[in-house]
Parts: structure tokens; sequence; C-alpha cells
């Protein structure tokens, strides 16, 4: 019995946890908030809204609960130290936060010529697709290749697979390519395409 006196003397946070719970919704339709955020204040966690504004979660008493949400203003409250129980529920109403642009005035062309012009000489971006385009143009890879320096799966690749051909040729003369008609062709397809030119 002493024992347990002891323990409850030591711990005097044991009744200071509180179930904190209930709903988010905003103030002008009353409608539930979903994907609302609740975060206790310097305690790193939180949680968020239900698809309806409803959320719970453990607190202790006198901690400060903040609620956001995209296009609404924060909202903080605390929980009473005092608070008799350990349950504490309440109807959070967040106010919409409008948010106001810089103003933009719109000026036409003098003349549908100019119009006309300007229009034609626009240059939009390029959509996915035409990326996709320029990206599989063997011209263009041929430039990115020699471009662009190689990535490390390319560099792994290139030393395993001189470490293969020096394994297998191992006590023995490497084959010559000199007199092997595939070996010829490449080279003339890559003289063609100009590989072999000298890079300024």
């Amino acid at each position: 019995m002493r024992t347990v006196i002891a323990q409850e003397k030591e711990n005097p946070y044991r009744d200071s946890i509180v179930q904190l719970f209930g709903v988010v919704m905003t103030a002008d339709s009353l409608r539930g908030v979903p994907a609302a955020s609740v975060i206790v204040e310097g305690k790193g966690r939180g949680t968020i809204t239900t698809a309806d504004g409803v959320f719970s979660i453990a607190v202790m008493k006198g901690d400060k609960i903040t609620f956001s949400s995209i296009g609404y203003k924060n909202n903080t409250i605390r929980i009473p130290a005092n608070l008799a129980g350990n349950q504490y529920s309440v109807i959070q109403l967040l106010i919409s936060d409008t948010t106001y642009l810089p103003a933009t005035i719109l000026k036409p062309r003098p003349t549908r010529e100019q119009f006309e012009r300007d229009f034609l000489n626009n240059r939009l971006p390029d959509d996915a697709y035409e990326i996709a385009r320029k990206n599989t143009d063997e011209a263009q890879r041929r430039i990115l290749l020699n471009s662009l320096p190689a990535d490390g799966r390319e560099a792994v690749n290139f030393q395993l697979k001189q470490q293969t051909n020096k394994y297998y040729y191992a006590g023995q003369v490497p084959p010559m390519n000199i007199m092997n008609p595939a070996a010829w062709a490449d080279f003339i397809s890559a003289w063609k395409r100009g590989d072999f030119k000298r890079k300024k």
C-alpha cells in the first residue's frame, strides 16, 4: 500500500493526459474541413481530420493546439490546465483566408496586324509529347551521348564489361577483329556518322 501511494506522489502528471476530440468546420457554411492539420505546439506531433472534419488525439493539460488548413486562417486553443476529467471536445470553426493578387492590366495590341505578328512569333514551351519526340530522335540521342557524362550505372556496366572480357580471354591472346566483317560494318557506320571527327 505504501508503494502505491509513493508512486502516485512521484508521478504528478498521471492524470494530465487528455483525449481531445471534435470536428473542424468552416465558419460560413458549417461544413467539415477534410485533411486539416491538428498540431500540438512544441511537441512535434499531431494528426489530420477525416473526410468529415472529425479528429481525435491524445494531449496534455495546458497544451496549445493549432488548427490549420490551406485556404483558412490558423486558429489556436489551449487545453485548460485545471480540466476536470480526461476528455475534452471542441467544435473548431476556421475562417476563410482571402488572398489578394496584384492587379493585372490587359492592354490590346494597337492594330490587328501587330497582334497577328506577335501571336505567330510567340514561342510556346514544348509539351510532354514534343519533349518525348525530341528525346527519341537519333540525332538528339547521339548529341546527348557525346555531350553528357556517363552516369553511375553506365560507368559500372562499362567497367564490368571490360573485366568480363579480360577474364574470358585470360591465358590466351584475344582475337583480332581485323578480318571480322561485322566489325568492319560497325566501323564504316561509325565513320559515316562522324563519330571519329575531331571535337572542337
